[in-house]
């Protein structure tokens, strides 16, 4: 049974078509978060550690560190911060420090420029996941050696030379190219996870059934693990988590084992709040002026002033459970158990100390 071994100093994660599925935190990524992007350029890692911590509490068992960050502002002062290449590898090297000091779960290094590939690669204990190599001649030369020394798994993405194609054949093949190149420098399938590539259902009819048939056929005539940007089948819809949780369940069925995915449901803003909140008082409903905005929100069904974990996290665990990863379901028992009451610690369901009420 393949099975991809990805560790930190303390834990590991297994990725594997008889294991839980493995979720791969995305968040720490400054690529189109402007807001993140400028903090890092000023030093401030105070957002990458609430992500990562959030990230793990809702349920991720690997997170994703990319470096890819635009620092405009030293740009204009200094032209070599218009090159990733410069940029990239030292702020690689403090992203997963500053991650590692607060949480032992396994880390995946995510990044297009080789040096910060490689500064990752130095700066993590355990054995990472290297995200990534792709069909092209030119990565494949310089990853995978990177791959070897440091005998760590890697990401394969099914694209080459030619772009991403929308003819799952040619993304199979380049799979396969990928997988056997690997072999040339002596690593196993085990460590290759293949990301057949997703496209978006909005823009392909065919996008579910396309990714569906390839992973059964990665898993059956290659060997290998898979992964995906589970959110990228939704993209451009309305309702995307629901779309989200039908996928991914159905992806996990067909073989997949793993995907690169937000597992947290952000905080509702209080601007979202004060808008419901005038809504309800134009419709004549009126509540306390001093009511908890955590509760305003449960009763009216808007989330949580909280990071918790999606509503794909509970796909993806339901589907464990069924698929008997989860064994006797101890996971969503767990994950369903509501938190006990401040002062109802350690009674039971009738809030009496010492648990179940005997009957008379």
């Amino acid at each position: 049974m393949t099975r991809t071994i990805v560790e930190s100093k303390t834990k590991t994660a297994i990725i594997g078509f008889d294991q839980p599925f493995c979720v791969i935190g995305e968040r720490i990524n400054p690529t189109g978060r402007k807001k993140l992007a400028a903090e890092l350029e000023a030093g401030d890692f105070s957002t990458v550690e609430a992500d990562a911590l959030a990230q793990v509490a809702a349920g991720a068992t690997v997170l994703d560190i990319n470096s890819g960050a635009v620092f405009t502002n030293k740009m204009a002062e200094d032209p070599r911060y218009a090159d990733n290449n410069f940029v990239e590898p030292p702020l690689m090297r403090e992203l997963i420090t500053r991650v590692q000091a607060i949480t032992d779960v396994p880390l995946c290094i995510d990044s297009s420029v080789p040096g910060a590939l490689e500064a990752g690669l130095e700066a993590c204990e355990g054995r990472p996941l290297l995200n990534s190599v792709t069909g092209e001649e030119e990565r494949l030369e310089i990853v995978l050696p990177l791959v070897k020394k440091y005998n760590v798994p890697v990401v394969a993405i099914s694209n080459d030379d030619t772009g991403i194609s929308e003819d799952p054949e040619v993304r199979f093949a380049v799979a396969k190219k990928i997988v056997e190149r690997a072999a040339d420098f002596g690593i196993p399938a085990h460590d290759i996870v293949v990301d057949p590539l997703v496209m978006p259902i909005g823009a392909m009819a065919t996008a579910g059934q396309q990714v569906f048939a390839l992973v059964r056929r990665l898993r059956e005539d290659l060997g290998v693990n898979t992964t995906c940007g589970a959110s990228n089948i939704s993209f451009g819809l309305p309702n995307r988590h629901g779309i989200n949780n039908a996928f991914l369940p159905m992806a996990m069925t067909a073989g997949m084992t793993s995907a690169i995915m937000n597992p947290v449901s952000l905080p509702v803003p209080a601007s979202k709040i004060e808008e419901k909140k005038q809504e309800l008082l134009a419709a004549g409903v009126s509540f306390p002026d001093d009511m908890d905005p955590e509760l305003f929100c449960k009763l009216t069904g808007l989330g949580s002033t909280k990071p918790r974990p999606g509503k794909e996290m509970e796909a993806i665990r339901a589907a464990n459970f069924l698929t008997n990863n989860d064994p006797h379901g101890m996971a969503w028992i767990t994950f369903n158990k509501e938190a006990p009451k401040k002062g109802q610690e350690g009674r039971g369901r009738d809030a009496r100390a010492g648990g179940r009420r005997r009957r008379g």
